[in-house]
């Protein structure tokens, strides 16, 4: 089994606790599983709050809920609209701390298309300007592929980047 190697103040895994972690403060945002449907709708041109309705098969109540917690945590944003001889309305738009999520949502669709599908999933996504299908990777920032057992977490200081 692979797993990552933890260095410096994180080696004790026994000393130290989770509590803060960020992946569990990133889940509390976007871990029910409607607004990640939400939020894939969105990838896909939704704006309109009855296109969301229709297009995750989310009921009403529970759509409107979501939006409002993902509009709160800053992932989309409302924008006023009209449509002539009806009330202003606003539809929904993603906000550039929603677009970053853009990669967890493809590394989701990848391993679902991998492990939960037999078909491999009924969307294909390609990069429109070669037609080469779309993959997620891990990767360090000289651009080596990096597998869990390549990884080393330390314990960031505070007050640098």
């Amino acid at each position: 089994m692979t797993s990552v190697t933890l260095t410096g103040a994180l080696a004790d895994r026994d000393s130290w606790s989770a509590a803060n972690c960020t992946m569990a403060a990133a889940l509390d945002v976007v871990g029910r599983r409607a607004s990640m449907l939400l939020l894939r709708e969105a990838f896909y041109g939704a704006h309109r709050f009855d296109e969301f309705v229709r297009r995750a098969q989310v009921s009403e109540r529970i759509t409107a809920a979501r939006l409002k917690e993902l509009v709160d945590e800053g992932l989309l944003e409302r924008r006023p609209y009209h449509v002539a001889g009806q009330r202003s309305r606003e539809d929904y738009h993603l906000t550039r701390k929603g677009e970053e999520l853009l990669p967890a949502l493809l590394a989701l669709m990848q391993w679902g298309n991998r492990w939960t599908r037999s078909d491999g999933g009924r969307v294909a996504l390609t990069h429109a300007d070669c037609g080469s299908p779309i993959a997620v990777e891990v990767r360090c920032e000289a651009g080596h592929d990096v597998a869990a057992d390549g990884i080393e977490a330390s314990s960031r200081r505070h007050g640098t980047s």
